[in-house]
């Protein structure tokens, strides 16, 4: 039953929200855990296998309603292939389910939400569905994806180029069309904010940064698992004077991939010339073949994987690197190197949208032989290692705290403060609104 001092909010994530564990699920987790200290929240999402206990147990602590559909890998991908061919996106056919559509109209056929949260375009579709005709409705965009696939088409050839082209182009009228649909739109940062008014000029948007627990990534985290000590692969031993950078984000992510590769190939060869005991350690989920055979044939390049825990990775290297060329939005892998006292060494791509001053909070390089004579350079120089370490921290301690970055929800959702609902907050809100161990790595 409804508690008659809090709103009803209908939250529709494309993918679970936990494990906070890739950049989506960070934002969306820490968008429910905000959601549920002040309202009633009712949550649909797709996912590619049965939720765990811990994430059923964590997402029916924060929710009056829980639903889901299973999310089939081939079948997605048939329908992926039919909306394409009938001129639509294959973003709508991947996250297209008529077992979810079907759970939500039940749900709409006894409840009216009095707001509702989509989170990504891919999800905007279940918009159409009746009875969220009127209902004040906000659309976190994130980033504008149409973008990501003309940068994608940018860099390819061939029949690619021409896939990439025509999703672009697709998706860009969805957004259009989101934009006279929904009451409000967010993204990520300003620069996102301002290519999507250049698509939709009669959009209401607004900007919702990213955050990064500053509790669980912090400087010198003592708390934090050692590898060795939870099964993890051990950072190799060094003497004094090591040159470790450590890249960390989701390894079947086409952007990370081609940073990667990127990085490999052009950048690399030179730095080894340079420092003959450097080492470039790769740690994140789902490594694809390209990413293997790269670590295969480059030398000092040492492909870690998964990690529960990437804390430890991230504070044993010297330097964190982030060599994206495809990026949009803020990159929550940045936020967390920062978050953690690093000196970060990245793209300007990979650092856009975020505020920081390059050479004050992070190292900026995009040319190959900038990047390997800064990278050497840090390495060389403790103390400005530190310098940067500090003044990143700092950043992210001033702009980035989730509390302060989602605060724009509640007035766009007509959400009251938690103090105002005359309740104490619900379960497992405390302390940060964490109930299981959560699972960071940066997407």
């Amino acid at each position: 039953m409804k508690s008659d001092s809090r709103p009803t909010v209908l939250f529709l994530v494309h993918r679970i929200p936990y494990p906070p564990n890739r950049g989506d699920r960070i934002r969306s987790f820490h968008m429910l855990d905000f959601l549920a200290r002040r309202a009633e929240v009712a949550l649909a999402f797709l996912s590619e296998q049965r939720p765990s206990a811990d994430a059923q147990r964590a997402l029916a602590e924060r929710c009056r309603w829980v639903d889901w559909a299973l999310w089939g890998r081939w079948r997605r991908w048939v329908r992926a292939a039919w909306t394409f061919a009938r001129r639509r996106t294959a973003t709508e056919g991947l996250f297209a389910s008529g077992p979810l559509r079907r759970k939500l109209q039940r749900w709409l056929g006894e409840h009216r939400p009095d707001a509702v949260l989509v989170f990504c375009s891919s999800m905007a579709p279940y918009l159409n569905l009746p009875g969220l005709e009127r209902v004040r409705t906000v659309v976190d965009l994130v980033d504008v994806d149409s973008q990501k696939w003309f940068d994608y088409a940018r860099l390819s050839r061939g029949w690619r180029r021409w896939a990439y082209e025509q999703e672009g182009q697709r998706l860009r009228r969805l957004e259009q069309w989101i934009g006279q649909r929904a009451s409000a739109v967010v993204l990520t940062g300003p620069h996102e904010a301002a290519l999507y008014r250049q698509i939709a000029p009669t959009a209401n948007v607004h900007v919702v940064l990213n955050g990064v627990d500053l509790d669980y990534f912090r400087p010198d985290d003592r708390t934090a698992v050692q590898p060795w000590a939870s099964g993890l692969p051990p950072m190799d031993s060094s003497p004094s004077g090591s040159a470790r950078c450590v890249f960390v984000g989701a390894l079947d992510y086409q952007a990370n991939i081609d940073g990667i590769a990127w990085f490999c190939q052009e950048v690399w060869p030179e730095v080894v010339r340079r420092r003959t005991n450097a080492q470039f350690v790769v740690v994140g989920s789902h490594p694809t073949g390209q990413v293997y055979r790269l670590a295969r044939q480059t030398p000092g390049v040492r492909l870690v994987g998964p990690a529960p825990d990437v804390r430890p990775y991230l504070a044993e290297a010297e330097v964190v690197v982030v060599p994206l060329r495809l990026a949009r939005g803020i990159q929550n892998k940045v936020l967390e190197a920062l978050a953690m006292g690093k000196a970060v060494l990245a793209t300007p791509q990979a650092l856009e949208g975020l505020a920081v001053q390059p050479g004050v909070h992070a190292e900026s390089a995009a040319e190959p032989a900038d990047w390997a004579e800064k990278l050497c350079h840090l390495w060389a120089d403790p103390n400005r290692r530190a310098a940067l370490g500090w003044a990143g921290r700092t950043y992210v301690q001033i702009h980035h705290r989730w509390d302060q970055t989602l605060r724009p929800l509640a007035e766009l959702l007509g959400l009251p403060e938690p103090a105002q609902t005359g309740q104490e907050e619900p379960p497992g809100c405390q302390n940060r609104g964490l109930l299981a161990p959560k699972i960071p790595s940066a997407g």
